[in-house]
C-alpha cells in the first residue's frame, strides 16, 4: 500500500509539473518575449485587418499579384490544418498530368516572361505551404505583375530585391521572398488592383 501511496503521489506530482506548470510557464515567456511569433505571425493590412501569416502560403489568383509554389496542402491546396505533401513519386501519372496543367497555366498567364517556367512553382513544398519562394522565381513573374499593374518593371524588381531575405546569420540557406510580404508592399505603394 506504501508502494502505491508514493507512485501515486509521484505520478500527481510529474503530471502537475509537466502538463500544467511547465506549458504555462514557457507560453508566459513566449507572451512576453516573443509575442507576434507566439501568436502565429499574423499580418495586416493598410486597415489593420488580419490578411494572412507571414509563416503560412496562401494562394494568389490575381494576375496583379506574385504566386506562391503550388499548394497539396488540403482539397483545395493552402490549408493550415492539412499540412503535407502530395507523396506522389516521379513516376505517378496524377503528379505528371498536375505538373503539366500548371505548366501549361504559368505559360499563358506569363507569356511575356522569356526564360523556362522555375520547377519550383510547378512543384508543391514538403509541406504544402511554404510561404517563400525563390529570388529568380520571383523576377519570372516580374513581367506579369508589372504589366497588370501598369508600372515599370524596374520598379517592381527594385521592390522585390528590397523584400528578398538573406541567408540565416549570412550562410544557412538560400535567399528567398516571402510571397505574402512581397504582395502586401506592392499594395503599399501602388495600391490594390481592380477587381
Amino acid at each position: 500500500m506504501n508502494t502505491i501511496v508514493v507512485a501515486l503521489r509521484v505520478t500527481l506530482f510529474t503530471l502537475v509539473l509537466t502538463g500544467i506548470l511547465y506549458p504555462l510557464a514557457s507560453t508566459g515567456l513566449a507572451q512576453v518575449l516573443f509575442y507576434r511569433q507566439a501568436n502565429g505571425s499574423l499580418l495586416t493590412d493598410d486597415k489593420g485587418q488580419v490578411v494572412g501569416s507571414e509563416l503560412i502560403a496562401q494562394g494568389f489568383v490575381k494576375a496583379a499579384y506574385f504566386q506562391p509554389r503550388p499548394s497539396a496542402a488540403g482539397e483545395k491546396g493552402y490549408d493550415a490544418t492539412a499540412s503535407g505533401g502530395s507523396n506522389l513519386g516521379t513516376t505517378s501519372k496524377k503528379l505528371r498530368d498536375r505538373v503539366s496543367a500548371e505548366l501549361a497555366r504559368l505559360q499563358k498567364e506569363n507569356r511575356d516572361s522569356k526564360d523556362p517556367v522555375p520547377s519550383e512553382l510547378l512543384t508543391t513544398s514538403a509541406s504544402g505551404l511554404d510561404p517563400h519562394i525563390s529570388p529568380e522565381a520571383a523576377r519570372w513573374q516580374l513581367p506579369r505583375v508589372a504589366k497588370t499593374r501598369g508600372v515599370n518593371v524596374d520598379r517592381i524588381r527594385r521592390l522585390l530585391d528590397e523584400q528578398t531575405e538573406g541567408r540565416e546569420l549570412g550562410f544557412l540557406g538560400e535567399p528567398r521572398v516571402n510571397v505574402l510580404l512581397l504582395n502586401l508592399a506592392l499594395d503599399r505603394q501602388l495600391g490594390k488592383p481592380g477587381a
